[in-house]
């Protein structure tokens, strides 16, 4: 079979020029997951649909919250001040967690389940100490990036699917990023829970990335179309 059939025929079957598709798994570590120091409802459970897509991406990424133990977002480095209290951290609004995902801590590695072999790439985040970074593009000032958009686009992806933990703040500002970087964004909805510290905050983030130009899908759908 010639070369020229060759490359003719990938040509005709949309092979050749498909779109570069990439998988953004957000914190999936074992603080974020019941039992952990931060833990999301049912966290564990986006686990498996991690591992049951993984296959159909061109590229996985995951992301790692991996702060050091004086980090400003911290309650217990801010004496008097309370878990869930919003402070001001130099000069952004900052609301108080409990101390999680410290790098090389049990609670900062992914969970256990999670298929991590096929993960092609990490980018942690979280590692100033005087600024958070809920994102996996940038910290919350947006003046560092991560290099994730950089990468992304040096493996000429356009489409990013992004799931994990947690659905109202870190894949919530992981998608809005996207979006605003140039890529085709989706959501994939059963692949994340929410902290929820008002009732309604994980409907209010999905409203707020639909808004934005995130497309909400379900998992089944990926795997249906391929």
């Amino acid at each position: 079979m010639s070369e020229i059939f060759v490359k003719a025929y990938l040509g005709s079957k949309g092979i050749k020029n498909r779109e570069m598709k990439a998988l953004i798994l957000v914190d999936i570590q074992n603080d974020f997951c019941p039992g952990g120091a931060l833990e999301v409802k049912d966290g564990d459970a986006v686990v498996k649909v991690a591992n049951d897509i993984m296959d159909e991406f061109d590229l996985v990424i995951a992301t790692q919250d991996w702060h050091p133990a004086n980090h400003g977002s911290f309650a217990a480095n801010h004496p008097w001040k309370l878990l869930g209290q919003v402070i001001d951290l130099n000069g952004l609004q900052q609301i108080l967690w409990p101390i999680h995902c410290v790098q090389g801590s049990f609670g900062a590695e992914f969970k256990q389940e999670l298929d991590s072999d096929k993960i092609d790439k990490v980018f942690q985040k979280g590692t100033d100490v005087g600024i958070d970074s809920y994102s996996g593009f940038f910290d919350n000032g947006r003046k560092k990036s991560t290099g994730l958009s950089e990468y992304l686009k040096l493996k000429e992806v356009k489409q990013v699917y992004i799931m994990g933990l947690a659905a109202d703040y870190c894949v919530k500002f992981t998608a809005l990023d996207a979006v605003e970087e140039g890529f085709g964004t989706y959501l994939i909805a059963d692949g994340t829970r929410g902290v929820n510290i008002q009732e309604n905050d994980t409907e209010t983030a999905f409203e707020e990335m639909e808004k934005a130009g995130v497309s909400i899908i379900y998992s089944s759908s990926i795997i249906e179309n391929n």
